[in-house]
């Protein structure tokens, strides 16, 4: 075993843990999970607050998003989030209360501008995907998503016989500026390219963002920037993904183009997201709350898992967030995965935590030893 490593500057974190609906609760416990092994093997600290939002929170309190969970959210350094949503919500569409307005309106009082999924693909899961492994030789991006703007948040309106319907999508410059920043100074600790992703050919309001984003070019003179339509991307992302590096685009359209880019890895439950602006950033498996798995012990903890080594980049843990990465890659190339991945020959969602933090504990690159015990059976 190698010795236990203690950093130079020891972190004492605050973090909200918000579980919410579904398999949120069982995701977020392995996230937990890692993150204690992370703290007593680098001699940190990590406070863990829980606080409710979604249809959990609507159940208990009436309110998808309690005053108090904006206060633990808001006093934290950072929030872990599970995931959001209840049957009973989405197959009512008349319903006033919905969970979804608990993580909007916290979006909105955190100031979280920015939604960023990095995009990987894993050559042990290549034949899970949809494209052909040539294709995904060499995919590598991150989608930056502005996230209070645009339609999600214009104003709407539906006449009294509801017959006609109206939905604003409306952006400020000053709202393009700071996430278009990020991406530019993303670009330039990547491959130093950025793609505008937009309909300007079209829309008024993607006009503007190529305005502001051309604008904005000259201070980033070592970032190459080039502009595509948002159908075009849609193909490009399925024909050649390889091509993308950093991709900036508005509140609808990259909701869109993360999801379709997230089957490329072979499992939606593999895939991390941050979101981050002038108050506490939140971090989040990009999955939904899949309420047919609760409480099966079935669900892919590794979305969440890899959302705590995003939160560990945020708090400039590269070395703790680097290992994470590396623990969650060795269980997929040992085949040590959920049922989404393999569903005859799978481990449960706690036993893989367990997996990943006997991984950082014994930080050894190469074998997990021959009798670690896993919720009372054994691995050899």
């Amino acid at each position: 075993m190698n010795s236990k490593k203690v950093p130079k500057n020891n972190m004492d974190k605050k973090i909200a843990v918000v579980n919410g609906d579904g398999i949120g609760p069982e995701v977020t416990a392995q996230s937990i999970k890692v993150l204690n092994t992370i703290a007593l093997e680098f001699d940190h600290q990590f406070r863990f607050a829980h606080a409710l939002m979604g249809a959990d929170a609507i159940d208990k309190t009436g309110n998808p998003l309690p005053d108090e969970t904006v206060a633990i959210c808001k006093q934290s350094d950072a929030i872990l989030f599970g995931a959001i949503g209840h049957p009973k919500y989405d197959n009512d569409p008349s319903a006033k209360v919905r969970p979804e307005q608990g993580l909007l309106k916290l979006r909105k009082e955190l100031e979280l501008f920015a939604n960023i999924r990095p995009i990987n693909t894993y050559a042990s899961l290549a034949h899970l995907s949809p494209l052909k492994t040539k294709q995904l030789q060499g995919v590598d991006f991150i989608i930056f998503r502005e996230l209070t703007g645009g339609i999600y948040f214009g104003k709407r309106s539906l006449n009294e016989d509801q017959t006609f319907a109206t939905d604003e999508c409306a952006y400020h410059s000053y709202e393009i500026e700071r996430v278009a920043h990020l991406a530019f100074k993303s670009a330039q600790t990547r491959r130093k390219k950025l793609t505008l992703i937009d309909k300007a050919n079209v829309l008024e309001t993607s006009r503007l963002w190529r305005k502001v984003v051309q604008s904005l070019a000259s201070q980033y003179p070592d970032v190459s920037v080039d502009y595509m339509f948002v159908d075009n991307a849609a193909m490009q992302i399925i024909i050649n993904p390889a091509q993308f590096d950093v991709v900036l685009t508005e509140n609808m359209f990259g909701d869109i183009i993360s999801d379709e880019a997230s089957v490329l890895s072979g499992s939606l439950g593999l895939l991390p997201s941050a979101s981050i602006g002038n108050g506490s950033a939140l971090f989040e498996p990009i999955h939904g709350s899949y309420p047919q798995a609760t409480g099966k012990d079935i669900a892919n903890p590794l979305g969440s898992v890899l959302s705590a080594a995003l939160m560990l980049d945020h708090f400039n843990l590269y070395t703790e967030a680097n290992l994470v990465r590396e623990a969650v890659n060795w269980t997929l190339t040992h085949s040590f995965v959920s049922k989404d991945i393999d569903p005859i020959n799978n481990y449960g969602t706690a036993a893989i935590g367990d997996l990943i933090a006997d991984y950082i504990k014994r930080n050894n690159k190469k074998e997990l030893s021959s009798n670690a015990t896993l919720n009372a059976s054994t691995i050899i």
